[in-house]
């Protein structure tokens, strides 16, 4: 009998499998990515509605200039193939160290090369969004650290996830023209 964990794999959204601990570029796809990205919920699902990843990810994009918007689109990409575990818990688990092993297989595999300065812009765009998702879509963020300004504009979100996912693929295929 095989263990059913031998490998370290999961089966995704388009059949194949995806060895967490070891990935390969082959293993991964955009159409995986959005879709897993589409159903997942932002802050462990403890948001007043239902706001997922993907759109998360094309909001943080659509601060960032062009060079930096598939970037920004991919930057919680990883996510498709971990749970969104709250930033607390992967500091106090250690889960940074898979995260990004994933991470790195993900922009080897889209060409995103980036530089310490890329990486902070991205951050701070992250960082904006976080406060205005705090700010419109949790009961409370009292002991949260200190964050930025938010956005002036309220976030209201698209709660139909086949139209974020298709959403996110049009907002790939758009600033990825340059990837083989």
């Amino acid at each position: 009998m095989t263990d059913e964990y031998e490998g370290n794999w999961i089966t995704v959204y388009s059949g194949g499998r995806f060895h967490y601990k070891n990935p390969t570029v082959d293993e991964i796809f955009i159409e995986d990515i959005a879709h897993s990205l589409s159903l997942k919920c932002r802050f462990s699902g403890h948001t007043r509605v239902f706001y997922s990843v993907a759109e998360h990810s094309m909001r943080v994009a659509e601060l960032l200039p062009d060079r930096l918007k598939l970037v920004g689109l991919l930057h919680d990409a990883q996510e498709a193939y971990m749970p969104d575990i709250p930033r607390p818990i992967k500091v106090e688990f250690g889960l940074y160290e898979y995260e990004k092993i994933i991470e790195d297989t993900i922009r080897i595999k889209f060409g995103l090369l980036l530089t310490a300065d890329d990486l902070a812009i991205v951050k701070v765009a992250d960082n904006i969004m976080l406060a205005t998702e705090a700010r419109d879509l949790m009961s409370t963020v009292d002991g949260w650290a200190t964050l930025p300004e938010p956005l002036l504009g309220i976030i209201e979100p698209d709660t139909n996830h086949i139209r974020v996912e298709d959403n996110f693929l049009t907002f790939f295929s758009v600033y990825s023209r340059n990837i083989k």
